[in-house]
């Protein structure tokens, strides 16, 4: 027996021995995302008064969820910035899937007043879960024309990507029936899916815009201080529930949410990486969360 047991120790050890260790953590990188028009009237027929781009909204996530795709129909809320460059149910969207796990975050670019011009934005902290990135913005005026990416990937197998240009090229959403820039309303019922109108009026072949996504940094989960390793999410928040990721810090952590004038009004210990906020009231809040030694403050919009 003392031989049989002696030897299954042995086995046990050889095992623990043979499993290569490793330094491996989750990292997080921050890219810098330039989206350059090159919107003109040789190439994409005259311009309508006021011509200009809506913001430049999205989100990165992993692969169980998809936001738009050509070929498919528009949701709601693309259809939305695509015929009204309004992006409140898109967002909404975007939160659904943050809370159901698949998004890291919904990502607010700006808007551009003219045809041609940039829009920057710039220090996007993406994390290795959510490697996906989709983006869109409205033509605008024009009846449900669009750019968009749709989940690009932003690794390699075991890296980041440290640039990648994307040529742009116009689409319609397939939610209206308008041929030029200011046609009348007329929703498209059945709705059509998402199509290119590269070689199609008032567009030829040339690309609208450019969009360049530049690797900045990366890090480490170990190399991240503790106010980067914390995420509260969604925000706005338009449940009961806000969502605290951690970054697996393994440790106890408190937190004290209070209101603009400086009153608290909840706090507790973090479980579960969630905080029941039901019963605060609409509106801005700022919530100190700490361990021992360290503390983060971060504000949030309860909707």
């Amino acid at each position: 027996m003392t031989t049989n047991i002696t030897l299954l120790k042995a086995i046990v050890l050889f095992f623990l021995i043979s499993i290569p260790t490793s330094n491996y953590s989750q990292s997080t990188a921050t890219y810098d995302i330039t989206f350059t028009s090159v919107w003109n009237s040789t190439d994409h027929g005259t311009l309508p008064p006021g011509a200009h781009w809506s913001k430049l909204v999205g989100a990165n996530h992993n692969n169980n969820v998809t936001f738009l795709q050509m070929g498919q129909n528009a949701t709601p809320g693309i259809e939305n910035v695509s015929e009204l460059g309004d992006n409140g149910t898109f967002n909404t969207e975007v939160n659904t899937s943050i809370t159901n796990g698949n998004t890291e975050q919904y990502i607010d670019g700006n808007s551009l007043g003219t045809a041609t011009g940039a829009i920057n934005i710039n220090g996007l902290q993406v994390d290795e879960s959510f490697p996906l990135l989709t983006l869109v913005s409205m033509i605008a005026p024009s009846p449900d024309w669009i750019i968009a990416i749709n989940s690009i990937n932003l690794r390699n197998t075991n890296s980041w990507k440290s640039s990648i240009t994307i040529d742009l090229f116009p689409y319609d959403a397939g939610t209206d029936n308008g041929m030029n820039y200011t046609s009348g309303d007329s929703n498209t019922n059945p709705q059509n899916p998402i199509s290119s109108l590269q070689n199609m009026s008032p567009f030829n072949s040339q690309k609208i815009g450019t969009l360049t996504i530049t690797l900045v940094s990366v890090l480490g989960t170990n190399d991240l201080t503790f106010s980067e390793r914390i995420k509260i999410y969604p925000n706005p928040i338009s449940s009961n529930i806000i969502n605290v990721k951690t970054s697996n810090l393994g440790e106890n952590i408190t937190y004290d949410i209070a209101n603009l004038l400086g009153q608290n009004i909840l706090k507790g210990n973090l479980l579960n990486e969630q905080i029941n906020v039901g019963d605060l009231s609409s509106g801005t809040y700022v919530i100190v969360l700490k361990n021992k030694t360290q503390k983060t403050i971060k504000k949030f919009v309860k909707q």
